[in-house]
């Protein structure tokens, strides 16, 4: 007989990622994540899934407990190459099919990641972040950089030198940039650079060479079809948006001397993503306007590699193209996208034919590769289950991992149903719902309204990073309502971008008639409403409670609070300028106006204000302003403050923190939403 799911079972999932289907398309490389619940800490593996007649054998490739991630098949399909961080840093490896001992190709002082194969397959660009002292040392010539250790004791001792360096830069912090922390850290004075490597040196480390400088951070990396260059994207003001206003630009490969990158993309857009063509005639990439509201549509575009004007490829799709890829013959693309709760696979000609289906129906599609000829490896959550490997192959399809079985087997899991509605406006809506187990008519039970963040995302009944949420609410005794309001994605940049200069009335609104629609259902009492939401969402948990107080209690997530506030101390300023079309300090007015600190006074509903100690995208100053107020006013408020995490620890924060915020979240609830039971008087005697 199964069993609820507890938070507990959190340790027990396992979960998959980076699917990479091998050229000839007879085996998939991909990453399997599991969680140690001891060490308090994640292990990332890779295996290996080879396909033929009937079942796939599939094994594990890489051991060890830390963190084996990227594999990436050469051109021939006998090597893998991929980062590890085994031996300390993150470095670059290189393991025979076959497997045996894998061979260290970096041992770049700062770690190296993101590996990717020349076309010829003989080099590897990678990325390395180091600085301007560290860029001198590598530019300098023979004889003038400092010769190597002669001793292990002399090295050891530069290495303690160095790592006291190191921390004396952080004693004071001296800052000139802008953002200067992000994550969970501080940015130091590196950035990240390509260097290139030969795969196929006779030396142990083949020494690599660095193609761009400067203090500039450069992402995406594509060869050239010729292997003479590489293309990238880097920002167009790096001293003020280093993140934004990007440009695709082309890097020569050489060995001995660095050309400045030449830039091949008009402005206007941000960049990213970029691919070169396998006939080397084209470029592709993702854009977005750099200006407006960023729920404005994501295109896929392409353009002649030597640069030129870019083509919308996407431009009767309406929706957001999210990762891509080339096929080999150069014709089609294949990308993922969000539609109406659901991700999947689609592509599109070159020639601009219609955008068509390729990986479909109810789940999310978390990433893919594409062989040679045509098949399709991609990782999927749907709403019963977390996330596996699958391959389409025309039009069949087969699952090729079932690593959860054993939880599935244990635990109940609730059916998730689809809920349409309408708002106050006439415009229609989507949402979920899920009953709690045990569900029975005729019985009243409480409701927890979870919303997204954002404010531009999507979310389904398959979303990986709330799937045990959700039905460890179910399970304990909750019915789970969420949608998607006017600003998600997934339904049109108009549906998106709506929003724009008014984060709060219209999405409330949109969210209490998804409320009242479950409401009409008849079994839910009215008197047991819980409200919960993250980031975007945490706003929105602030707004609502201050304008609405049908809900017995909140809790509000890692949230911003003051739009003043958040524009002085996010790493993304930029989100405010551009969804208010100001900066804070130039209208204050309207920047408390759409700030949920401003109705502070109205809130009354018990709320409890979760944050992280290193959330350098909504700093915890929002949260503390929050409370400071809710406890002047004497209200029923609690905050809860999680150390050493940032803005994503509810997805991947240290395991141990989210089985008790699971468990604190319900007791919350339990607080102001468990029926209440009547005590029997005793009769007197």
């Amino acid at each position: 007989m199964k069993r609820p799911l507890t938070a507990e079972d959190l340790y027990a999932i396992q979960s998959v990622e980076d699917p990479q289907i091998s050229p000839d398309g007879q085996q998939v490389a991909f990453v399997k994540v599991t969680m140690d619940k001891a060490q308090n800490r994640y292990t990332r593996n890779i295996w290996l899934a080879t396909l033929g007649k009937g079942q796939p054998r599939v094994r594990q490739f890489t051991f060890g407990p830390k963190a084996d991630t990227t594999p990436r098949w050469s051109p021939d399909g006998r090597t893998l190459a991929f980062v590890s961080a085994r031996n300390g840093k993150a470095q670059i490896y290189l393991i025979g099919l076959d497997g045996g001992e894998a061979r260290p190709l970096t041992s770049h002082p700062n770690g190296a990641s993101g590996p990717v194969w020349s076309p010829d397959g003989k080099r590897l660009a990678f990325h390395a972040s180091v600085n301007a002292e560290e860029q001198r040392k590598e530019n300098a010539t023979p004889g003038e950089s400092d010769a190597p250790p002669v001793t292990a004791l002399e090295a050891k001792h530069r290495t303690e030198i160095k790592d006291e360096a190191e921390k004396q830069k952080s004693d004071p912090w001296v800052i000139t940039r802008l953002p200067y922390r992000t994550g969970t850290q501080y940015l130091d004075d590196r950035f990240m650079h390509i260097y290139v490597v030969d795969a196929q040196a006779d030396a142990d480390e083949p020494k690599p060479f660095r193609l761009t400088e400067g203090e500039q951070d450069f992402g995406d990396i594509s060869w050239a079809k010729d292997g003479a260059s590489i293309f990238t994207v880097s920002s167009r003001t790096p001293e003020y948006d280093p993140w934004f206003n990007t440009a695709i630009v082309r890097v020569a490969v050489g060995k001995k001397r660095r050309k400045a990158p030449r830039r091949v993309s008009q402005p206007g857009h941000d960049y990213f993503g970029v691919q070169a063509s396998p006939d080397g005639k084209w470029l592709a990439a993702q854009r977005q306007v750099n200006t407006g509201s960023f729920g404005s549509r994501v295109q896929l575009v392409m353009m002649p590699s030597a640069g030129g004007e870019a083509r919308d490829l996407t431009a009767t799709f309406d929706r957001n193209a999210d990762s891509f890829c080339w096929s080999a013959d150069s014709k089609t693309i294949y990308f993922q996208a969000g539609d109406h709760g659901n991700v999947g696979v689609y592509r599109v000609a070159v020639r601009g034919e219609e955008v068509t289906s390729m990986v479909g129906g109810r789940r999310m599609v978390q990433g893919f590769s594409v062989s040679d000829a045509g098949r399709v490896a991609f990782t999927a959550t749907t709403p019963e289950r977390p996330s596996d490997v699958y391959l389409a192959s025309g039009k069949t399809e087969q699952r090729l991992t079932d690593f959860n079985a054993k939880l599935l087997n244990e635990v109940i899991i609730q059916p998730t149903e689809d809920v349409r509605f309408t708002a106050p406006d006439g415009r229609e809506l989507q949402g979920w719902l899920i009953k709690p187990a045990g569900f029975k008519r005729g019985q009243t039970y409480p409701l927890v309204v979870n919303m997204h963040g954002g404010p531009h995302v999507m979310w389904g009944p398959s979303m990986v990073g709330m799937w045990i949420e959700w039905q460890f609410h179910a399970a304990r005794g909750y019915a789970v309502f969420y949608c998607n309001p006017r600003g998600s994605e997934g339904y049109g940049e108009e549906f998106s971008t709506i929003i724009q200069n008014d984060w709060g009335d219209h999405v409330m609104h949109d969210i209490l008639a998804g409320v009242d629609a479950v409401m009409a259902l008849g079994w839910v009492d009215s008197k047991r409403l819980a409200l919960t939401g993250g980031s975007y969402a945490g706003y929105m948990t602030a707004w609502m409670v201050s304008h609405d107080h049908r809900f017995a209690c909140a809790w509000a997530q890692r949230g911003l609070y003051s739009l003043l506030g958040f524009y002085g101390t996010s790493d993304v300023p930029q989100l405010i300028e551009r969804e208010f079309e100001m900066r804070p300090f130039d209208d204050l007015e309207k920047a408390w106006r759409q700030s949920p600190l401003a109705y502070v006074q109205n809130i009354h509903t018990p709320l409890a204000i979760e944050h992280q100690d290193n959330d350098w995208r909504c700093p915890p100053s929002e949260a503390e302003q929050l409370y400071a107020a809710l406890k002047r006013l004497k209200r029923e408020v609690v905050f809860v403050r999680y150390p050493r995490e940032g803005h994503e620890m509810s997805r991947s924060g240290e395991p141990k923190h989210r089985v008790d915020r699971l468990n604190r979240m319900v007791g919350w609830f339990d607080k102001y939403c468990a029926l209440k039971r009547r005590r029997k008087r005793k009769s007197k005697t």
